[in-house]
């Protein structure tokens, strides 16, 4: 294996000071969860990465509108609907 340079001193000098808030919630979206507790979960801060079992559009539309009129994201990527809260974008570069 080559060898490479990590220096974490330099590396935390390009993170931001601020302490990171929330989790990273796992679930399944099919329609057994209320939307609430969806909304309720990215509102305190959360982000969620869902399973998608069924007809996305039909699942998501009960808390997509609220999601988004606070200020989160919404991404459909491969099975899953990543949904991040106000203030954490959601970084599709490398895609």
């Amino acid at each position: 294996m080559g060898d490479f340079n990590l220096n974490l001193q330099t590396a935390e000098e390009h993170l931001d000071n601020e302490d990171a808030e929330g989790d990273v919630v796992l679930g399944v979206l099919d329609g057994s969860t209320p939307p609430e507790e969806w909304i309720e979960s990215v509102a305190l801060g959360n982000t969620l990465v869902l399973a998608i079992e069924g007809d996305l559009n039909k699942l998501a539309s009960n808390f997509a509108r609220d999601i988004k009129d606070m200020g989160g994201q919404l991404m459909h990527f491969r099975e899953f609907l990543i949904v991040s809260p106000p203030g954490v974008d959601i970084d599709t570069d490398n895609l």
